[in-house]
């Protein structure tokens, strides 16, 4: 393919993946105009805390990949001032007070920029004084500093939304919305490259089940997504069913221990357990593991479940489903099996080489990856590395399909981390003083036993306190016997 002309870049996001995106760029010196936008009053993307979370109403209507979120009403004429559009964008994070990666930090940070040692006194006692994990406030600072640098706060626009990005007479234009407290002032950019980087934890997916939108609106409140988890509080001395065998359903389903009335129900049997931490959070013996819900009575507050057992008076269902991808400023773009499909390496959307994404992956040493999509993204918009003809881009898909299937598994970089990374490294090659940018240091084997590590040792807390309750437990039957 011919090397791109590419002078003016927008890059929608400024989370993980816009603000490594913002560096890479940057770092090329090959752009005359830079520009983010940002629908959030600051950066850091999933790793803002909100201290509220709207209801979210017509419950059904999530269990409709397609319909989730659809894109907004533009003004007939632009630039305009008009009433502030009332339509839910799910900007809200999954963050809570005392959220805390689950990853070690050495294999989630950029390879350049260390995140600060800076431990919480509950993740000391859960996991020893050289806890390896962060409070979110570390990773929302550690985003805001990387942005805020070197100048390049001055080029993000924040609290402002891209509405639809489309190509017109070769050039990208965006039509964008900012906020205000009552009016939304609309207009458009045009720009010669768009780099994607919204992220894919924003719209929360529904299972449609039976009565479960009928139980929400008898006992508003009383369904959420764990994105709208804001600690377990709430839920002190409430019957409470967990729906989701990952990694939030297992944190959410401990997290309640103690508080919930016991025992916590897991939603999990017949289910495939998280491929990094197994099932081992759902073996406390407070927590009981029952298979999916097949109808709700509002009326008893009773739960049906599939094998025919069933579950009186409960209180609330936390469903953590996972999401749904979304790119309602992309009509044009097809969602498939919750994945875009015609990217070539996760990045070049194979029908315009000037409509990139970084983040368009599962987890998995997850700021790194990101830095190695933008800076090839970067490389390639900068005209200094040049994409393999589209029939290779093709192929590629093709054979990862065959592969990984075309679905979320798709995305998945596990476990050829090194495969991935070196690809890319070697197609964007190395900066020099005629060609400067942000350099890719060879993979390192270390990285991907450093997140194995860091998974194994919370395995072995959900272990070790697993058979610390059952040991409690079993004391205090042979006192009963005894009495």
């Amino acid at each position: 393919m011919a090397k791109l002309t590419v002078k003016r870049v927008a890059i929608i996001g400024a989370g993980p993946a816009g603000a490594i995106a913002i560096d890479a760029c940057a770092q090329e010196q090959a752009f005359d105009v830079i520009r983010v936008f940002e629908r959030r009053e600051n950066a850091g993307g999933c790793w803002l805390y909100d201290e509220k979370h709207p209801r979210v109403a017509e419950i059904n209507r999530f269990a409709d990949r397609q319909k989730a979120d659809p894109p907004v009403e533009i003004p007939e004429k632009l630039p305009a001032q008009v009433p502030k559009q009332t339509q839910n964008r799910y900007i809200e994070t999954s963050v809570y007070p005392y959220l805390e990666s689950n990853v070690d930090a050495e294999a989630m940070e950029y390879s350049q920029e260390p995140v600060p040692v800076e431990r919480s006194q509950r993740s000391i006692a859960l996991h020893g004084v050289d806890t390896p994990y962060r409070p979110y406030q570390v990773w929302q600072k550690y985003i805001q500093d990387l942005v805020n640098r070197r100048g390049y706060q001055d080029l993000v626009e924040y609290n402002t939304t891209v509405e639809r990005a489309s190509k017109k007479n070769g050039e990208w234009e965006l039509v964008l919305r900012r906020s205000g407290k009552t009016t939304d002032y609309w207009w458009t950019e045009n720009f010669d490259a768009v780099v994607v980087a919204s992220g894919h934890y924003t719209v929360p997916y529904f299972p449609l089940i039976e009565g479960l939108q009928e139980f929400e609106e008898t006992y508003p409140g009383s369904v959420i997504h764990t994105k709208a988890y804001r600690g377990r509080e709430k839920y002190r001395g409430k019957r409470v069913i967990v729906v989701g065998a990952s990694v939030s359903g297992a944190d959410t389903a401990v997290d309640l221990l103690g508080v919930a009335k016991s025992p916590v129900y897991a939603v999990v049997k017949g289910h495939k357990a998280n491929a990094y931490f197994g099932d081992h959070a759902f073996k406390h013996p407070r927590i009981k593991e029952v298979a999916s819900i097949k109808r709700i009575d509002s009326a008893t507050r009773t739960v049906f479940f599939v094998d025919g057992e069933t579950v009186a008076n409960v209180d609330a269902i936390i469903l953590a489903t996972g999401y749904t991808w979304t790119l309602p400023f992309l009509p044009q773009i097809p969602i498939r099996n919750n994945r875009i499909p015609d990217l070539y390496l996760h990045v070049f959307h194979q029908s315009d080489p000037t409509l990139v994404f970084v983040g368009a992956i599962g987890a998995g040493l997850t700021f790194k990856a990101f830095e190695w999509q933008a800076v090839i993204a970067a490389r390639v918009l900068a005209g200094h590395v040049t994409l393999p003809p589209l029939e290779l881009q093709q192929a590629w898909e093709r054979d990862r399909i065959a592969k990984k299937g075309d679905g979320v598994p798709f995305t998945i970089l596990w476990p050829d981390f090194e495969e991935y990374f070196e690809t890319i490294r070697k197609l964007a090659g190395e900066p020099s003083p005629t060609q400067p940018g942000r350099r890719l240091p060879p993979f390192d084997p270390n990285w991907v036993k450093t997140l194995v590590d860091g998974h194994q040792r919370r395995i072995r807390m959900w272990k070790r306190a697993n058979a610390e309750a059952e040991d409690r437990w079993n004391d205090a039957a042979q006192v009963l016997a005894k009495l």
